[in-house]
């Protein structure tokens, strides 16, 4: 039987199929998937209430985007990694996100292994 990793997730995606999908990659690999969310007002509150070790946050969604949701995320939860996750990966995006706070990008379509490449590799970072 799979061990669970300590490190904690928050899924955050307006398409209910893309998180379902990033939920099931990480928990394949043994995260804990403490929370989801459909926008970026939704994280926030996710966030401040699980305080996880990473969230994974997509750029385009209603109410809040995710890349207005840094901030809030970056106050409320001051450990968590802020992973983005679009298809909207142009310079002008990523550098944004990354000047706004977050740890790393992640492209999609989504392919099970380069997201949990890339996600091990952000931890690995984190804890050195």
């Amino acid at each position: 039987m799979e061990t669970l990793k300590k490190e904690t997730f928050v899924v955050v995606d307006d398409d209910s199929m893309m998180r379902d999908m990033l939920k099931l990659i990480l928990r394949g690999e043994g995260y804990s998937v403490v929370g989801e969310a459909g926008n970026g007002a939704d994280a926030i509150t996710k966030c401040e209430r699980f305080q996880p070790d990473v969230v994974l946050l997509d750029i385009n969604m209603p109410l809040m985007d995710g890349i207005h949701a840094i901030d809030e995320i970056r106050r409320v939860s001051i450990k968590t990694m802020i992973v983005m996750v679009s298809a909207d990966a142009t310079m002008d995006k990523v550098s944004g996100a990354i000047k706004r706070g977050a740890s790393g990008f992640i492209v999609k379509p989504l392919n099970a292994a380069s997201v949990l490449d890339r996600i091990t590799s952000l931890l690995r970072t984190r804890k050195v």
